[in-house]
């Protein structure tokens, strides 16, 4: 068994941890620490703040996932001050083994380990993710994450896509309206700006002029509040609109990806896990016109554990180093 130390870092919070690992898998994941980027100048800083919290030295090993591309020699995050340089993170975190990821690669790490008690039903059979194959991962947040677990041999590897960037196509004449509206915003429509988190406020203007009313609010987490209580009804539209559309796009990637299961993520995934069930998600994605019964046979869950992110930085670690 290993102790190591599982990071993850978005561009408001970054959450620590103190994980056990041992032969490929987490075998336990720690208290979770969240600390705010913006109070700390840097990745060492906070680093140092946690191991002060938690009162004593820290493993000299680590598991890192951070919300952007992991590429290049200099990694910049989105709303968040930090710059972090890959080939320095060693020597900066005073660790001898470490592993960085991607957010949503830790995502897909995440999915191939975690208990199957955190890998709820949503729709399609009611039976495990495949064991074997392909798993499609899809995760609407700030943007659209996407990715997909290949297991084989009781061995898997995670692929990290940029699959919420895919165009977004209407399947009725709303949708049409609302594609040519946006088209006025946007030189390119992605899916991401319809199913991601501003993508609500982006339907609910929309919906809004279709129907001759004013849009009473710009801010996303208010509408969302809106949505989900049920007290705007143009809100509420709109939010019908959102899971027609996730439900869509999980399908086209699983056809793509040549997925075997799906997992829905992300931090609206978990909002929205009561809601998903009784909306339009799972007939759009089973709506693949000659393809409609093999994915009326797909199994799609929804991963509700509480820290997917730290957890999956520590799987990827396991998954590499043990």
């Amino acid at each position: 068994m290993k102790e190591i130390v599982a990071v993850d870092i978005g561009g408001t919070h970054a959450r620590f941890a103190i994980a056990t690992v041992d032969e490929g898998r987490v075998t336990d994941l720690g208290n979770a620490t969240t600390l705010k980027c913006a109070e700390h100048a840097s990745l060492q800083l906070a680093w140092e703040a946690f191991a002060r919290q938690i009162g004593r030295p820290l493993p000299r090993a680590a598991g890192i996932a951070v919300a952007c591309p992991v590429q290049g020699e200099t990694l910049k995050l989105t709303n968040n001050p930090w710059i972090i340089q890959p080939a320095q993170l060693g020597a900066k975190l005073g660790v001898d083994e470490h592993v960085l990821v991607n957010d949503f690669g830790a995502v897909g790490h995440a999915v191939a380990q975690v208990d199957p008690s955190y890998l709820r039903h949503l729709c399609g059979p009611d039976r495990p993710v495949s064991d074997a194959g392909v798993t499609t991962i899809v995760g609407p947040g700030t943007g659209l994450g996407s990715a997909y677990v290949v297991r084989r041999g009781g061995r898997y590897i995670v692929c990290e896509t940029e699959g919420g960037h895919v165009d977004f196509a209407p399947l009725d004449v709303v949708e049409d309206k609302i594609l040519q509206r946006l088209r006025l915003r946007y030189r390119r429509v992605s899916t991401e700006r319809i199913v991601s988190g501003p993508g609500l406020v982006n339907l609910y203007e929309a919906i809004a002029e279709m129907e001759g009313q004013p849009a009473r609010t710009r801010d996303d987490k208010e509408l969302w509040t809106l949505a989900l209580e049920g007290r705007d009804h143009m809100a509420s539209a709109a939010l019908e609109r959102f899971c027609l559309a996730l439900g869509a796009v999980a399908g086209d990637l699983a056809l793509a990806q040549g997925g075997h299961s799906v997992v829905i993520a992300g931090g609206l995934g978990l909002r929205l896990a009561d809601h998903l069930p009784r909306s339009g998600f799972a007939e759009r994605f089973v709506a693949k016109g000659r393809f409609e019964a093999m994915m009326s046979d797909m199994p799609v869950r929804l991963i509700t554990h509480p820290q997917p992110g730290l957890f999956g930085a520590a799987a990827a670690f396991a998954e590499r180093f043990t």
